[in-house]
């Protein structure tokens, strides 16, 4: 199986359904199918062969959609560029991967000048400049009629960038097989129900994160998608009370801000049949407050950029379970997927036994095909899939039940006096003191310890405390709650924090800041 049949199937079986809507309206499934499919013989019409690479820069629209759609249906690879990059981080996608097209969303034009050079063709959405191909000139050019070309389900179907937090993004090579086994983990543990046209996905978040995960399932299935171009908390309410969206995902910090509007409620958002996060850990506060005051449908899920997710799935009955019983759940990652094995191993690549911590390994046919281009030259990543079997770098453990808890990543664990401290143990604990918003926890060099722990916080809107009453509540928390010599050495309130190109509290940032400034 391959996304270009899927893609036809959808379109034929369910011409007349709604399909996606954004602020330029709604397209049918057969208005859109024909669309993806213009836009796939146009792409192979410039020359194209099986596996070229194209890259696509855009927000959240229609057209991002359809050319995701399109380039898959068409043999080709997509190389989506995160438009929170800076420009010199496209050049070196574009230079890794050998891209030599272009599809270009005009809103970036002058930032993408330095890309464009090193492209044959660009193909310009809302926009025309000399040089360059209109977006709907290229697809009014064929005819709206799909390839059904026989693709390999093991041949390439997007190369996806990691943020690069703790060196240069590397080019995970994903798979038609990658991504319908996505789509079927998606069925099977998140929905746990095949969509149908009673569903409506709403992409409130980039589509080339988390949300695009939910592109595939949708479309195939016959459901309608709702296009935000950038998330709003009042459009979102909106989308869901008056216009018929009713799942997403969202990472927490879009929770939160949902959380922070006067007047939400359980009643308000009743229509919301699924509440997906994933992208970072949301504390067992926030998830209470998230069931009381917007909705208990919730699933958490956990995956890479190297295993497409859902690896894991927390599903809303182990949600109840930990409001209403063992709270600890709430600190896990679920259960893994029908479709996914994962094991824990220590250092030699033995399994360790249930409760203790060791490095999180998976397989099935959701893991990557490898790296891309230079990166797959070097010899720290080639080892990331031993036989058959990807290395994530997250330490965890599995308890009886087989469920995961995530600890670290094993490139942050601290070294202090020589014991192992994993920062997201502590950051659970400090994230529980009043007024805290965020935290970050991070080792820094220590002439006497090799590593001393530093906390750094942001405070919740209206907390009315110094930086030195923050600091001992701190400090007087974990004093009570966690080893000595896991305590920070020093806490630190800032306004806010650094972040990836994924929204993820950027450490690498923090940790040399804080090093320079020492």
């Amino acid at each position: 199986m391959d996304v270009g049949t899927l893609v036809a199937r959808a379109t034929r079986a369910y011409r007349d359904r709604p399909a996606v809507e954004s602020e330029e309206g709604i397209l049918t499934f057969g208005e859109i199918g024909g669309r993806i499919f213009q836009l796939s013989r146009a792409l192979r019409a410039l020359g194209l062969q099986n596996e070229d690479r194209v890259l696509d820069l855009q927000f959240n629209q229609t057209s991002y959609i359809e050319s995701d759609l399109a380039i898959s249906s068409a043999g080709l690879c997509r190389v989506a560029l995160n438009y929170r990059l800076h420009p010199n981080d496209w050049v070196r996608i574009a230079k890794d991967c050998g891209a030599t097209t272009l599809i270009l969303d005009h809103k970036f034009w002058q930032e993408s000048a330095p890309v464009r050079t090193l492209v044959k063709h660009v193909i310009l959405i809302h926009g025309t400049e000399p040089g360059t191909i209109n977006y709907e000139d290229f697809l009014s050019a064929q005819i709206a009629e799909p390839l059904n070309l026989a693709v390999d389900p093991n041949s390439l179907v997007s190369l996806n960038y990691s943020s690069g937090t703790t060196g240069n993004p590397k080019g995970a090579i994903r798979t038609h097989r990658n991504r319908i086994a996505s789509l079927n983990n998606i069925v099977t543990d998140i929905l746990k129900r095949v969509p149908d046209e009673t569903d409506c996905w709403i992409h409130a978040g980039p589509v080339t994160h988390s949300s695009g995960l939910f592109v595939l399932p949708f479309f195939s299935f016959g459901a309608k998608q709702i296009i935000q171009s950038k998330f709003d908390p009042d459009e979102f309410v909106d989308v869901v009370q008056n216009r018929g969206g009713n799942a997403t995902a969202l990472v927490p910090t879009m929770i939160a801000r949902l959380l922070s509007m006067p007047g939400m409620s359980r009643e308000k958002m009743a229509n919301l049949r699924l509440l997906g996060y994933a992208g970072a850990p949301m504390t067992p506060e926030h998830i209470k407050q998230c069931y009381e005051t917007i909705t208990k449908n919730m699933v958490q899920y956990y995956g890479l950029v190297e295993a497409i997710p859902p690896v894991t799935v927390l599903s809303a009955q182990d949600h109840e379970l930990g409001l209403f019983g063992n709270a600890e759940l709430l600190r896990s990652a679920g259960k893994a997927c029908i479709g996914v094995e994962i094991l824990i191993v220590d250092e030699e690549n033995h399994s360790v036994p249930v409760g203790e911590i060791g490095e999180v390994i998976t397989r099935g046919d959701h893991v990557m095909r490898g790296y891309y281009g230079a990166a797959s030259m070097d010899a720290t990543v080639t080892k990331a899939v031993r036989n058959g079997w990807l290395h994530t770098g997250d330490l965890g453990r599995l308890d009886a039940d087989n469920r995961l808890f995530l600890v670290d990543r094993k490139g942050e664990m601290i070294i202090s006096g020589g014991y192992n401290i994993y920062p997201r143990e502590i950051e659970d604990v400090v994230a529980d003191v009043e007024g805290v918003l965020e935290v970050a926890v991070i080792g820094v060099k220590d002439a006497e310890w090799g590593q001393r722990v530093v906390a750094m916080v942001t405070l919740k809107p209206g907390v009315k405390a110094t930086d030195e009453e923050i600091s001992e509540k701190v400090m007087a928390h974990c004093k009570a709650s966690m080893a000595s010599y896991k305590k920070p050495k020093v806490v630190m309130v800032v306004k806010e924090f650094p972040l990836n190109s994924t929204g993820k509290i950027a450490k690498k940032i923090l940790r040399q800041q804080l090093e320079e400034s020492a």
